[in-house]
């Protein structure tokens, strides 16, 4: 398997086997429907040195099932129905406009994952790089559908999901445009469910696939840990503050630990080589004043390396 067929654009850069590692800073709703709160975030993510930053968009009539918008729920904007709740955290066209220049901006790639078709639409207004679809999606075939439709990139969170749904999805996809993301959605996820060796159980089911990590845990050693054993894309959900109001604002990722995270991202993709032993040059002046006994493998290759006798 080449390695050029499992690499995957994502706007300007490509993600996969032997590029950098793509890292994005999952925004979701932690804005709490305030650009002001978006900017800021979308800043957080640029000075760390994020790829990207995500979204989530719905169509709250579609996403919000009907028994639950008249049911009353207190928020930070008083006591409102879970379906104008919904609608207070959504940015419409305007607001995306807005997302959209600010990136520009600061530099910064921005998508999203659309919750129905009609976000597919919406999303379509704007030239993003990719879709992701959540891991509560991986199972809306006409949503998948209507991502593959667009030929762009689709990121595939596998959380919540059985090797036959993931296998099902990636058929629906298609295996030729999709970036796979190993994820589990519990908001925080514990250590011991991460199951971060999944990486390496889906790279050998798709070898042909880029494999990434979405994580849900509290820290980020185990996040670096998911770039040690592999994975090609990183996401972390990011807030300006965990005690924000929010469902998803505690599993996620302030600026000053979102800054380390990407730092130490780039220093374990760094570290880890091409795999082929070496005698570097840094090692010459230490071989040189340590090594007492020469060796007989050295002797050999000493040996061999003079001229042949005629």
């Amino acid at each position: 398997m080449s390695t050029n067929s499992r690499l995957r654009k994502l706007g300007t850069r490509e993600a996969g086997p032997g590029r950098p590692v793509y890292v994005t800073g999952e925004i979701g709703i932690n804005h709490n429907g305030d650009l002001e709160n978006a900017f800021a975030l979308i800043d957080a993510a640029a000075d760390a040195g994020c790829d990207a930053v995500k979204f989530q968009k719905r169509t709250p009539e579609v996403c919000t099932p009907r028994d639950q918008w008249d049911i009353e729920r207190d928020t930070p904007w008083g006591r409102m129905t879970y379906i104008d709740y919904r609608h207070r955290v959504e940015f419409d066209e305007d607001g995306y406009r807005a997302i959209d220049e600010y990136c520009k901006k600061r530099g910064i790639a921005w998508f999203a994952s659309p919750w129905d078709v009609e976000s597919v639409a919406f999303l379509e207004k704007f030239d993003v790089p990719c879709y992701k679809v959540a891991s509560a999606s991986l199972t809306d075939d006409e949503l998948l559908r209507a991502m593959r439709a667009t030929g762009r990139t689709v990121i595939l969170s596998t959380g919540m999901s059985t090797p036959r749904q993931i296998r099902h999805a990636v058929e629906v996809l298609g295996s030729d445009n999709i970036l796979l993301c190993h994820a589990t959605s519990t908001y925080p996820a514990k250590a011991g469910e991460l199951n971060l060796r999944m990486i390496n159980t889906l790279q050998d089911e798709y070898p042909n696939v880029p494999i990434g990590y979405s994580g849900h845990e509290t820290g980020l050693q185990t996040t670096l840990a998911a770039v040690a054993l592999g994975a090609t894309f990183i996401e972390r959900h990011i807030t300006l503050d965990r005690a924000m109001w929010g469902s998803d604002q505690a599993a996620s990722v302030e600026p000053g630990g979102l800054s380390r995270l990407v730092r130490d991202i780039r220093t374990i993709e760094e570290s880890l080589g091409d795999g082929v032993k070496k005698v570097y040059e840094s090692e010459l002046g230490p071989m040189k004043k340590l090594r007492r006994v020469a060796g007989v493998v050295a002797e050999t290759e000493a040996a061999e390396a003079q001229p042949a006798a005629v």
